[in-house]
């Protein structure tokens, strides 16, 4: 019999099991296709693989501007692809060996709870393999992360159209499209976009929202619109219809237009699964948005926790460690008594959701973490607040050209004066967003900023200069 049985291979998951045989726990991984999850093998990583290729494209054609000269710059598609499978194979077969190293067991198969825990009887958990074979697993506890899918809305025309794919499909394409449609402009649709256009590729993305990228703040959502000249943007327009690779809708003004695509990505957004893995014998409690947790990840029946994008709390990789960690924590106070990883007592040990950074990892990047000025706004919450330009950092400067587009804004309380938000556009947003995090996180105020040290030249010390103009 096991400690624990994760469901789901992906972030959440994987990670756990890392906990759990760091904590020297008997844990079964069950995984029905490849470790990693959406982010590793169909997500997060390929998508940045591709877009990084697309940066040196641009870049190596922008190289003049720093003297270097590049003669017949080109891309190979098909080498793209190929770096890109071999970046996953090999981050994936680093997870499973962590795994191992760990003590972690992993199977492939469907996993499916047939019976939940209750007092001393353990949990039953069913695994149904590619054969067909279903083999039977009892543990203590069962840390459900089975993710998210990508959600198809019922537009007619949509179903069974070949040229209608979703991001898996879009990674995976064997060719770049002339002509890319783009439903919606969330950061899936915000990223591809970005990647195709600096391919040539002529793309146009159709928002139902007044802006692109609901969490970004509304001053910088403009300027990201700006930053990409190569895609037209079409906001608040209504999808009526598709039919072949052509797609319409109805705008702002009401008539009805169309575009025109090779391709037309369906990017509005993802569905945490909550079929399949056994929620009905298991009388787990779900809503539409997710698996229903407690700040610590349990679920209404002991012995059973969630993390991840089946919680529907926030759909992102990282988010998915953090709730992870939280879970295991809980577990270990669960089988070993009351007690953290170290067997001491851990409070704070829960999630929370207040400073959870994000990232869009296009051309350009941009980042934030905590509270927009809107939201500050529809709260009742007073603020500080203060833009500088990325232009005032000496390492943007240099490794920029001075056409990039970049800001960071800060947003503090005005009556605390604890920082409340960091929102950023620009290279290396991504890269220093944690920082700001931890910012937030720790609640600092704007004089506690003030006194930090940061490294120079950075782009990331800009921040401390928008503390300083509060």
């Amino acid at each position: 019999m096991y400690d624990v049985i994760i469901i789901g291979g992906g972030p959440g998951g994987y990670l756990a099991g890392e906990r759990l045989g760091h904590a020297k726990k008997k844990a079964l991984l069950v995984e029905e296709a490849h470790v990693g999850g959406t982010c590793l093998n169909v997500g997060c990583v390929p998508t940045k693989t591709l877009l990084h290729a697309a940066k040196l494209f641009v870049h190596a054609k922008e190289a003049a501007r720093f003297g270097v000269t590049a003669s017949g710059v080109a891309y190979d598609w098909a080498k793209i692809q190929a770096w890109k499978a071999e970046v996953v194979e090999k981050l994936r077969a680093g997870i499973a060996a962590q795994e191992k190293r760990l003590g972690v067991e992993v199977v492939s198969g469907r996993g499916e709870i047939l019976a939940r825990p209750s007092g001393s009887v353990p949990a039953r958990v069913g695994v149904i393999g590619a054969d067909g074979k279903r083999a039977e697993y009892e543990a203590r506890a069962v840390l459900v992360s089975t993710g998210s899918a990508p959600f198809v809305p019922p537009i007619p025309g949509a179903k069974d159209n070949l040229r209608v794919v979703d991001s898996t499909g879009l990674l995976s394409i064997p060719a770049v499209p002339r002509r890319l449609v783009v439903i919606g402009g969330g950061v899936i649709g915000v990223e591809f976009a970005g990647l195709f256009s600096s391919l040539g590729t002529e793309v146009a993305v159709i928002e139902m929202m007044d802006e692109i990228i609901p969490f970004m703040d509304k001053e910088i959502a403009p300027l990201y619109r700006k930053a990409m000249p190569g895609v037209e943007f079409r906001l608040g327009c209504k999808v009526d219809k598709i039919d072949g690779g052509t797609v319409y809708f109805t705008g702002k003004n009401g008539k009805q237009e169309a575009k025109e695509g090779d391709v037309v990505l369906m990017a509005v957004g993802r569905r945490p699964v909550l079929q399949g893995w056994g929620t009905e014998a298991a009388g787990v409690g779900v809503t539409a948005k997710g698996v229903t947790v407690d700040g610590r990840m349990r679920t209404n029946i002991p012995g059973i926790w969630a993390a991840g994008d089946v919680t529907g709390l926030s759909l992102l990789a990282h988010s998915a460690y953090r709730m992870a960690e939280v879970a295991v924590a809980d577990m270990l106070r669960f089988l070993n008594g009351p007690g953290g990883l170290n067997g001491t007592k851990a409070p704070n040990n829960v999630w929370r959701s207040s400073a959870v950074p994000w990232a869009v990892y296009g051309l350009p990047e941009a980042a934030g973490v905590g509270m927009t000025e809107q939201e500050a706004a529809a709260k009742g919450v007073a603020v500080l607040k203060a833009s500088v330009p990325l232009v005032y950092s000496g390492r943007f400067v240099a490794e920029n050209t001075f056409a990039a587009p970049g800001v960071i804004k800060v947003i503090a309380s005005a009556q605390t004066r604890a920082m409340l938000g960091v929102h950023a556009l620009g290279a290396y947003s991504s890269e220093f967003i944690w920082g700001a995090a931890a910012l937030i996180e720790n609640e600092l105020r704007v004089e506690d900023v003030k006194e930090l040290i940061f490294p120079h030249p950075t782009v990331g010390e800009l921040i401390r200069d928008a503390v300083w103009m509060l």
